[in-house]
């Protein structure tokens, strides 16, 4: 028993001697001047210990240190760049013997660092890097002195040459930065910092944890994370493995409450694995968004390349076309730092049922150049942005309203109207090119959809536009300057060979006009306001269709009817459709700030030919227009006797009112006159067959012919 005893008791004998020992004859003071003396070496800034260095016993063996400060360089608002009321240092025991410090550990507990950038420019960190430059420069031609002896002193405190000094690792708790730029007029604040160390050695992986709070103006944000890294020997390499993030940000509009990071290695010039995960709220939108990826940096830290970046997220709101709304995404990317370029493989992207793929290059700079192109199998906007849904629930619930009251027509009439703030195209510059295998919008189909355009300091064009469309086809350009407000425009379209009554069915729904329709737009204007665009439109259209006809107006009828009425007659019922057969139909439109008319209408079928000129207001959304109509064919096609004897008349048919509700008008005021005229003509060519033997002379003739006309008139 007194053998385990004394066992026992030797070791803690030792130990206390030794403490003892180390108390009596090491004095920690002496160190003062070595830390002083290495920090102005490192950093060219003066350290100022308050007081005596102590040793402490728990929970390790080591200094502390009282208030310590490293001071500012002149010139900066505050005194010090870094301050800290406590600083532990844990060092071994035996190396003491030797005169080596090999410090175990630095503790931080309420540290606070200010890092400033004046005005001009200069920075309170500027004198660290500048210390370290000049060491380095220095240490070469050092190397080859030959090392002074030591001249014995007569202080109790050894000098600072005489002793060696490692550092093994770090632990901050409690620590504040303030970041402050003058020169920019941003301020950040970090708080409750925390930094540990685990055992810390060259070729050895060691634990680091780490948090820290924020605040940027309005923003708050936090985060907290490890990692595992390892120090080649000479601090020429390093790997990083087992990196975890978890931040959180908030300002007045969003808040994340988790955005998590998440790489299982790190290494230069090999692939890493990385994923990531966000929840959160953003501009009234929920959003969760999960992905991975495979991460590749080189050495020189001059390329990144992300291979398989997948996105899979979900968005929640009531902004949205469709809630919730699924995006997936696979994409590869790669940046080179070097000349800030960023090359862009769009694999797959989803959004509900819209589906894209693609690439694009952006090379950075004070205006960024993107360049790109996209294609998509099927893209139906209708359906994306819900109007399908809209139209059928409008249609099964919609009820007549009243008439809107006096005070709110004029109200809504009052509302202003804001040309829309283009100011962000100034600072773009974009080119690309879209190709759409199918593409539906306000119910129009289109197929084989291919467009180039490009926006450019203010300047948007359309530089080419084609598509398929109902068994024809179109073709389109356009510019748009915004430069300066209001925003002026170009728009040049061909449309030709298409068919015209399933298109306006779909679009308008409306199935007045039938045929093969060829259209060719000129238009330009300025302003991009509703009321703007209408009263500043001017250009032409010129239309062309074949082998169609107008529906809701039978115009042989029309004449049947009102020329019986003016022979005080009751026409006869048809049963014919209210339509109007053509073969060819042509007119040249001017448009002019908020009228539109023309002088050159045609129209051709085998009864009829058909002319028309006039204008209408489609600011007002008025008509009123003129069809002169000619019988060339006998009417009995078009479901009712034939009136022979106003063929070759032509009859004036007036068009008037509102755009809804058009009244028609047949002016029978000339039509007999041309009827008398005709059977004048006629009976003249008779006389003068009988006649002509024996009145040779010419001038004889035209008398009696104006004569006879004279009776007439």
């Amino acid at each position: 028993m007194k053998k385990l005893f004394l066992f026992i008791a030797i070791p803690i004998i030792v130990l206390l001697g030794a403490i003892v020992a180390l108390v009596l004859f090491v004095n920690p003071n002496q160190f003062k001047p070595l830390i002083v003396e290495q920090t102005q070496k490192h950093t060219g800034l003066e350290l100022v210990i308050e007081g005596d260095i102590s040793w402490k016993f728990f929970p390790s063996l080591g200094f502390e240190l009282g208030k310590t400060e490293l001071r500012n360089p002149q010139g900066f608002s505050k005194p010090n760049l870094f301050k800290v009321d406590t600083v532990g240092i844990d060092v071994s025991v035996s190396p003491l013997l030797n005169q080596q410090l090999e410090i175990g550990n630095i503790t931080l507990d309420g540290a606070e660092f200010y890092l400033e950038t004046l005005k001009d420019g200069r920075k309170n960190t500027d004198a660290l890097t500048k210390a370290q430059t000049e060491q380095a420069e220095s240490e070469e031609p050092a190397a080859t002195d030959t090392p002074a002896e030591s001249s014995p002193t007569d202080t109790t405190e050894k000098p600072a040459s005489d002793w060696s000094l490692n550092l093994a690792g770090v632990t901050i708790s409690n620590t504040a930065i303030e970041i402050q730029d003058k020169q920019a007029g941003s301020y950040t604040k970090l708080y409750d910092v925390s930094l540990n160390l685990s055992e810390f050695a060259i070729d050895s992986w060691t634990r680091a944890d780490f948090a820290v709070k924020g605040e940027n103006n309005q923003q708050k944000f936090n985060a907290q994370g490890s990692a595992e890294f390892k120090l080649a020997k000479g601090f020429a390499e390093y790997s990083l493995r087992s990196i975890e993030l978890n931040a959180g940000f908030s300002d007045p509009a969003n808040k994340f409450d988790s955005i998590k990071l998440g790489l299982e290695t790190f290494d230069f010039d090999k692939a890493n694995a990385l994923t990531y995960h966000l929840v959160g709220r953003a501009a009234d939108l929920d959003i969760e968004m999960q992905g991975s990826g495979s991460l590749t940096v080189d050495t020189a830290i001059s390329k990144v390349l992300m291979d398989k970046l997948t996105l899979d997220a979900t968005f929640k709101g009531k902004t949205l076309p469709q809630s919730p709304m699924k995006v997936d995404m696979v994409s590869d990317l790669s940046f080179d730092l070097t000349k800030s370029h960023l090359s862009f493989v769009l694999e797959k992207l989803t959004a509900n049922a819209l589906a894209f793929d693609g690439k694009a290059n952006v090379t950075l700079g004070d205006i960024p150049k993107v360049r790109f192109s996209l294609h998509s199998p099927n893209i139906d906007l209708d359906e994306f942005l819900g109007l399908d849904t809209a139209k059928a629930d409008k249609a099964s619930t919609e009820k007549p309203e009243a008439a809107p009251s006096q005070n709110s027509a004029q109200k809504a009439s009052t509302q202003p109207e804001v040309e829309p703030d283009l100011s962000a195209l100034k600072s773009l510059d974009i080119k690309g090119d879209i190709t759409i295998d199918k593409f539906k919008a306000s119910n129009a189909k289109m197929e084989k959809v291919k467009t180039s355009f490009y926006v450019n300091r203010g300047i948007a064009e359309l530089t080419s536009f084609s598509s398929n469309l109902y068994q024809g086809s179109i073709t389109a350009s356009a510019k748009l300057d915004a430069r300066k407000s209001p925003a002026s425009y170009t728009v040049k379209k061909r449309i030709k060979g298409v068919k015209v009554q399933p298109l306006l069915s779909d679009v308008a729904n409306n199935d007045k006009l039938e045929g093969t329709g060829n259209i060719d737009v000129d238009v330009k204007g300025r302003s991009l306001t509703p009321t703007g665009i209408q009263k500043n439109l001017v250009g032409t259209v010129v239309i062309n269709f074949t082998d169609g006809a107008v529906n809701g107006i039978n115009v042989a009828q029309l004449i049947r009817e009102n020329y019986a009425k003016f022979k005080g007659q009751k026409a006869e019922p048809s049963k014919e459709a209210q339509k109007t057969d053509f073969s060819a139909m042509k007119a040249t439109l001017k448009l002019n700030k908020g009228v539109v008319s023309t002088n050159d209408l045609s129209m051709q079928s085998p009864l009829l030919r058909i002319r028309g000129n006039g204008s209408a207001n489609y600011i007002e959304q008025t008509v009123n227009f003129t069809v002169s109509t000619s019988v060339v064919g006998s009417l009995e096609g078009q479901g009712g006797k034939s009136i022979d004897e106003l063929r070759d008349v032509t009859i004036p048919i007036n068009i008037s009112g509102s755009w809804e509700k058009p009244k028609f008008k047949l002016v029978f005021d000339d039509v007999l006159k041309q009827k008398v005229e005709k059977e004048v003509d006629r009976g003249l060519k008779k006389l003068d067959e009988k006649l002509g033997d024996k009145i040779k002379d010419q001038k004889t003739k035209d008398a009696v012919n104006s004569l006879i006309k004279g009776l007439f008139n």
